[in-house]
């Protein structure tokens, strides 16, 4: 049996230039691209206009970020004035005075104190974050059992009391779209439109424990309805409202919501999107469904004739101003319900806990993004991706959250970068999609904004290179904290991201989160460094999640985390430490692709791929061939480009130069579109089955399923 309890231990000394690059969260794609099947030709369309672009041995103690070779091979250091003022360095002096651990400023100690001593670390986070509520004498019963810990298994606490312990004038909400409209509320006024819908839902006899759906867009109304239901003990769960009926019901239809928020539509690249049809299907659908809330977006009197049980959102927030209560939850009670990319099947129903969330997240917020009431915080994200539970979560810091709903090149794809000036953003939360999109179509945000206000950009989903490191150190500002995260729906956080007061390394996410106790383990279940092999954690953590919904005897839970090794959750990801005490993610695991028994990560090639100016997008998979594997490469090249043998070989080239010959895939063919799901990701194993023939199951949750039947019967993939 493979020792657990500890990440695997670097061999070497800090600092050494970084390799890789990165991949996070299997989110292949920007949220928000696949707001129907046309978004993703829409983006080919906008991106073809526009011209092509050629020991763990601890660290130095602060302020080693401003040593000369420290900062020889980084791409940035913090000054000494960031690492001062950091709430992370603040967290290690309250540390010290409580426990008696001093770290010295020294992160990689303190996050080895975080798993030698989770009880301690656990409890100074809440405390240092001021979480609400009573943390109980215990914090956990056993760190070790992976399932099966019980954290703060004595505490009291609400969700939304934390949200909302702020009620000044201070913004709290700000929501943008594609053009010049703008919407705000203070905190104040969201306490009051909170217990407004939360009196209402009270009449509606919603108990905690019931379950709140929400098909709405990123809009403020969304987060007063999460708000109101949490306030109460029940548990929300929100879907993004370009899905399609049979999509939002193999979701909805398995947790039984009593009541549905839906929006009357949405607008995505300048077109008007209606959602009541849907909305209404899902309710007749649905039986359990009492009540439908219709928020106006596209009219100011929504006809709601078809939908039966419908109330408008404002009679809702009608009447006196109630007093706004908060239940008394445990720690440990459902929070929200989250779903499964769900290609291969009906989509799993991951039940995340209240206080395991508000704890991972405000750990998160404070200690390794920076988050404070000074901040004005951005993610682009739908309300179908984890990222908006994260982005909301930002609430607890008193922090500005700017809310957006559209396409994000809309302004001649100026619009996000907008933003940062127009709101004065300074934490700033994209794709790594499209900050290679901004880079192919030779946008400089430097060059024609002011960016001032700037000071983090987050960077989550498809693979960010080398190269697109360093690029947006160039093109944004050189002072700049560019984290890398990687987690997900699954843990509803990150198992490893950035770290405000260490260098930024290309391509590398910068450490393992504090408290996760995350490793890479080879085939033989035995941590590695330098190696290639599967993202494990070997420690509890408190935002694990509750279960599976319906999974009565966590067999389904337990066989999506931990068959491959007992008591230790495999993530599915594939990656390699780094001799800094990063990571790199090349992919996942199912699919990873295993030509003559090598193992191939997909992220390793499409990182190639996006080096030649004439492909836009693409996809790699595996084909069963004479009794082994032949590599696929399926590519979208800009209008008027043609696949032919000199760019079929200046593919092959890239690859084969900076990778392997491995690596050089058999066959490269030219499709007009690459299948993603709601969520944006790629779908490589729909493609892999379709191109042997198998059948695809719940094609609903394809943003465009029609793109399979590109792949079918190829000629080019004939194994006569």
């Amino acid at each position: 049996m493979p020792q657990r309890g500890r990440a695997a231990t670097p061999v070497s000394t800090w600092p050494r230039p970084g390799l890789g690059w990165f991949y996070s969260f299997s989110f292949p794609w920007i949220i928000g691209l696949s707001r129907g099947p046309f978004c993703f030709r829409d983006v080919k369309g906008i991106l073809a206009l526009l011209p092509p672009i050629c020991g763990r041995n601890r660290s130095p103690k602060l302020p080693f970020a401003m040593t000369n070779e420290a900062t020889s091979s980084a791409l940035w250091a913090p000054s000494v004035e960031r690492v001062a003022s950091a709430q992370l360095t603040a967290f290690m002096e309250s540390v010290s005075a409580a426990t008696g651990f001093d770290a010295a400023g020294d992160y990689f100690a303190l996050h080895q104190w975080s798993l030698d001593e989770p009880a301690a670390f656990w409890r100074a986070v809440w405390d240092f974050t001021e979480i609400q509520g009573d943390p109980g004498e215990t914090i956990c019963d056993d760190p070790m059992a992976l399932p099966g810990c019980q954290w703060f298994p004595d505490a009291t606490l609400n969700f939304a009391e934390n949200l909302l312990r702020f009620a000044d004038d201070r913004e709290a909400l700000v929501e943008i779209d594609e053009g010049d409209a703008r919407r705000a509320l203070t905190y104040g006024q969201l306490r009051d439109q909170v217990a407004r819908l939360a009196g209402w839902m009270r009449e509606q006899n919603i108990q905690p424990g019931d379950r709140i759906a929400g098909f709405m867009p990123n809009c403020i109304e969304t987060v007063v309805a999460m708000l109101a239901t949490t306030s109460l003990g029940a548990v929300w769960s929100s879907c993004s409202p370009d899905f399609g009926h049979q999509g939002a019901v193999d979701r909805f239809g398995q947790i039984a919501p009593r009541l549905l928020f839906t929006a009357d539509g949405y607008v995505y690249n300048g077109k008007r999107c209606d959602s009541l049809a849907r909305a209404s299907d899902i309710a007749r659908a649905i039986p359990e469904i009492e009540r439908v809330v219709v928020v106006p977006k596209l009219s100011p009197q929504p006809a709601l004739g078809e939908i039966e049980k419908a109330v408008l959102w404002e009679s809702c927030l009608s009447g006196d101003l109630p007093a706004l209560r908060f239940e008394p939850r445990s720690f440990n009670d459902p929070l929200f319900i989250l779903y499964s990319s769900g290609t291969t099947g009906v989509p799993k129903c991951i039940v995340h806990g209240i206080g395991g969330t508000l704890i991972q997240h405000a750990k998160e917020h404070a200690l390794h993004t920076d988050i404070s009431r000074d901040d004005r915080f951005f993610y682009f994200t739908t309300c179908g991706w984890m990222m908006w539970n994260w982005l909301v979560s930002g609430l607890a810091r008193g922090a500005a959250l700017i809310l957006y709903d559209g396409s994000p090149f809309a302004r001649d794809g100026h619009r996000l970068i907008d933003a940062i000036d127009e709101e004065r953003i300074t934490v700033f939360g994209v794709g790594a999609k499209y900050l290679g999109a901004l880079e192919k179509s030779g946008v400089v945000p430097a060059e024609s904004h002011n960016l001032s206000t700037l000071k983090t950009v987050l960077s989550t989903g498809s693979p960010l290179p080398h190269e697109g490191f360093e690029w947006v150190y160039r093109a944004f500002k050189p002072d700049l904290h560019l984290a890398s995260i990687s987690g997900g729906t699954d843990i509803v956080s990150c198992f490893a991201g950035g770290v405000p007061t260490l260098p930024v390394y290309a391509g590398q996410l910068q450490a393992a989160g504090l408290g996760m106790a995350t490793a890479i383990w080879n085939e033989s279940g035995e941590p590695v460094e330098g190696e290639k092999g599967e993202l494990v954690c070997t420690q509890s953590f408190p935002s694990c999640p509750v279960g599976f919904w319906r999974d009565t005897d966590g067999s389904k839970f337990h066989a999506a985390y931990f068959d491959r090794w007992p008591c230790v959750w495999a993530h599915g990801d594939y990656g390699e430490r780094t001799p800094e005490g990063g990571f790199v993610i090349h992919g996942r695991s199912d699919a990873v692709l295993n030509p003559g028994g090598v193992r191939i990560g997909t992220a390793e090639i499409y990182r190639q791929v996006e080096r030649v100016p004439e492909v836009l997008d693409s996809v790699v998979v595996g084909q069963s061939w004479q009794d082994d594997l032949r590599v696929v490469l399926f590519v979208v090249l800009r209008d008027g480009v043609t696949l032919d043998e000199p760019l079929t070989a200046r593919i092959r080239g890239e690859i084969r130069t900076n990778t392997t010959p491995r690596h050089v895939p058999a066959k490269v063919i030219q499709v007009a579109d690459i299948p993603r799901t709601i969520s944006g990701k790629i779908a490589e194993l729909a493609v892999r089955k379709i191109i042997h023939g198998e059948p695809v199951g719940n094609q609903d949750a394809l943003a465009n399923p029609e793109a399979l039947a590109l792949y079918a019967a190829l000629p080019e993939l004939s194994v006569d």
